[in-house]
């Protein structure tokens, strides 16, 4: 058996690292090709599709919240 730590699938905090990171554009090349080569797709456009969901709300929210101390 290979217990190679690069031949194990992503955990979720290590997905969830890559999804923050490719959003904002640091996505690191050891991490990409662990990505790439043991990662399903499915799991990061689930991940990608939520982080974006949370963050336009997040923004959303602030917003409002901006305007409404504004008294608009």
């Amino acid at each position: 058996m290979n217990d190679d730590p690069q031949n194990k699938p992503p955990s979720f905090w290590q997905m969830l690292q890559s999804v923050l990171a490719a959003a904002f554009g640091v996505q690191s090349g050891k991490n990409r090709v662990r990505d790439f080569s043991h990662g399903k797709p499915s799991h990061f456009i689930v991940l990608g599709v939520a982080f974006t969901l949370i963050f336009v709300l997040l923004l959303y929210a602030v917003v409002q919240v901006v305007l409404h101390l504004a008294g608009v």
